[in-house]
């Protein structure tokens, strides 16, 4: 591999600015490698592979208790959940580039490993198998905020979206083919309602009457675990009948749930110090999170405009003792932020990628290789990692216990 294509392959999973600070150059001096306006210097070869590679780290070969794979993947958060417990992700798929790079900065799986874009491309025989199938599948045609927006601009929403509202049944047809132990889905709430209950409905008899799986879901609310109102629907599958019980599930009262403070930034010097969202020997956050008048102003006015209306648009502002709002895909562009107060003569800030982050449950280690605005959009479409990874505690003696071989099913779903 030369030179460029060791830069291409870093910046597949690195920021530019990491690269540089790696590297002891300018993030403008990478650019510039990148798009082939000047050659690096013969050391850089050397540097990216001491400095850079080992950071990838290898595939790990040694015997995992499952497998399972991850279907719109986005940035790994159920992976995470179950990794911890012993399983061994064998295929991804996620069609978003910028999830992926984030995914691929943060995962480092060898070549053996298929990473799919499009799933509606990927025939099911072709998909690995596995004993656990994981599928966030995409939440807009279902979830309040994107069923609003899809009827004031006309559009289709749930299964009557061909693009989004669908893919539960690329799910379906690879449960069909590969007869999985179990499967792990997740989707916002408002699932449950959508329709009138028809669309609930017609994923529960898809997955129950026609794959012939032992079904159950529930409602969970990310507040169990941190500082944030998000309630998401699981719903959980088995081949067989193993007797899984929500019960199982050990979820902290909310009256012990953490508050907004613990995910805030120290700001006394003990962050890292590449974080670029941070300034000085104390870590401030930067200037830029600050609200300018204008912006906070207009804020103020929407927020005002939509409480005449009787709607509880706008704003929430916080302090380190509140739980949040649910974080939204779009933080920062439609009005609805969580904002964090600096006390009355200080306009709010806006929440940084890494506190958002940490309000989805991620660790620190967990690295953020895209712009701000894509980070956003990534957690706001997370799953909370430990309220999967509880689930995933409390399903691992279901899927690694000995059962009779799948039966053979007749139908397949189209």
């Amino acid at each position: 591999m030369d030179t460029h294509a060791l830069i291409d392959y870093v910046l597949e999973r690195y920021s530019p600015r990491e690269v540089a600070m790696a590297l002891g150059v300018d993030a403008r001096t990478v650019r510039r490698w990148q798009v082939r306006e000047s050659d690096p210097p013969p050391y850089v070869s050397d540097a990216i592979r001491q400095r850079l590679l080992p950071l990838q780290g290898l595939e790990n070969d040694a015997p995992a208790d499952f497998t399972f794979i991850d279907l719109f993947a986005g940035i790994g958060g159920m992976r995470i959940a179950f990794e911890k417990q012993g399983g061994k992700c064998v295929f991804t798929s996620e069609w978003d580039s910028y999830a992926r790079k984030t995914y691929a900065a943060n995962f480092h799986d060898g070549p053996g490993h298929v990473f799919a874009g499009d799933i509606t491309t990927v025939h099911e025989k072709d998909v690995p198998d596995h004993d656990v199938l994981l599928a966030g599948f995409p939440c807009q045609p279902f979830s309040i905020a994107g069923v609003s927006k899809k009827n004031a601009l006309g559009r289709p929403h749930g299964f009557s979206d061909k693009t989004q509202g669908t893919l539960f049944f690329d799910v379906a047809r690879i449960i069909s083919e590969k007869q999985p132990k179990a499967f792990l889905l997740e989707n916002v709430k408002n699932l449950v309602s959508h329709d009138k209950g028809r669309t609930f409905s017609t994923i529960i008899d898809v997955l129950e009457n026609e794959l012939g799986y032992k079904v159950t879901s529930r409602v969970i609310n990310g507040k169990h675990f941190v500082p944030q109102h998000r309630e998401r629907i699981i719903i959980v599958g088995f081949r067989e009948d193993v007797g899984f019980d929500w019960d199982g599930l050990a979820l902290p009262d909310f009256a012990k749930a953490p508050k907004l403070a613990s995910i805030l930034h120290r700001e006394d010097g003990s962050e890292p110090a590449e974080w670029n969202c941070l300034d000085g020997k104390k870590g401030k956050v930067t200037a830029n999170y600050t609200l300018t008048d204008n912006l906070w102003a207009y804020l103020q006015n929407y927020a005002a405009k939509h409480r005449e209306k009787g709607n509880g648009f706008g704003f929430g502002l916080v302090t380190g003792k509140d739980t949040t709002r649910t974080l939204s895909a779009r933080y920062y562009k439609d009005g609805s932020e969580i904002l964090v107060s600096q006390g009355a003569k200080k306009n709010p800030r806006r929440l940084t990628p890494r506190e958002c982050a940490r309000l989805m449950g991620f660790n620190d280690e967990f690295r953020i290789p895209v712009s701000d605005t894509r980070a956003y959009k990534q957690f706001g479409n997370s799953v909370v990692v430990p309220v999967i990874a509880e689930v995933a505690r409390a399903m691992k003696p279901f899927i690694t216990r000995e059962e009779a071989s799948p039966r053979k099913r007749s139908k397949k779903v189209a």
